[in-house]
């Protein structure tokens, strides 16, 4: 296990606008029972074994990561988010669509990765994470060398890393570090490879958002070697 502690965390705030009540309730409730145990391997984390594993490291509102979770039931899922807004609105979307095969970190997901098994993973999801635009705040870009490096420990071979971004610079920053990295290479083909959302791309609210503003998002395909 690597036992390095990230210097930074890649997130800022863990809290936005007071929580419903009917949120409170939620984590409250529902929370403890679904979060991810380290200590134990993925498939002890679930009820019942699942032939695949993904992960998603910032759900987000958790748009996506329910609508993959519903679409692929015998698939588990592993979604990071320590924003807490965030992790409300993900569970009762588990629990109005009555989904078990959803577990969730709520901790930097730096934390995590070391944790996670070798090459236990078949894809794993890096939605509209902060670009850190300020140049000064750049180190703190989740997608990083040392992050790639990560990455490709818990990922199988052949597994994709799915990066979507709606910021031109964050998406040339993603490419460099996977042109220079011997762990990863690009999948595209053609302009399309990039410019359409990945097959059953349900969309999310951080999307929606960009598309408003008239910023273009790029999906971004990178395959395990």
């Amino acid at each position: 296990m690597d036992d390095t502690r990230p210097p930074r965390a890649f997130f800022g705030r863990t809290r936005g606008k007071k929580l419903r009540g009917g949120q409170e309730a939620v984590l409250e409730n529902l929370l403890p029972a679904l979060l991810y145990d380290p200590a134990r391997p993925p498939d002890e984390n679930f009820a019942a074994p699942f032939p695949a594993f993904h992960i998603e490291i910032g759900f987000g509102g958790g748009e996506h990561l329910v609508a993959r979770a519903a679409a692929h039931p015998d698939t588990g899922f592993i979604g990071c988010e320590p924003f807490i807004n965030g992790q409300a609105k993900l569970l009762a979307k588990i629990r109005d669509g009555g989904l078990n095969n959803i577990r969730i970190w709520n901790r930097d997901a730096l934390e995590l990765l070391p944790f996670l098994p070798t090459a236990a993973f078949a894809r794993a999801y890096l939605l509209y994470l902060d670009p850190w635009p300020k140049r000064r705040h750049h180190k703190r870009r989740f997608l990083s060398d040392d992050n790639l490096t990560r990455l490709a420990r818990i990922l199988a071979p052949g597994a994709d890393l799915c990066f979507a971004t709606d910021i031109d610079d964050y998406a040339g920053w993603g490419l460099a570090r996977v042109r220079r990295s011997a762990d990863f290479t690009w999948q595209a083909e053609r302009a399309d490879d990039w410019r359409l959302p990945w097959p059953g791309w349900p969309g999310t609210r951080y999307e929606a958002k960009a598309l408003r503003e008239g910023r273009r998002p790029c999906y971004l395909t990178f395959r395990r070697l």
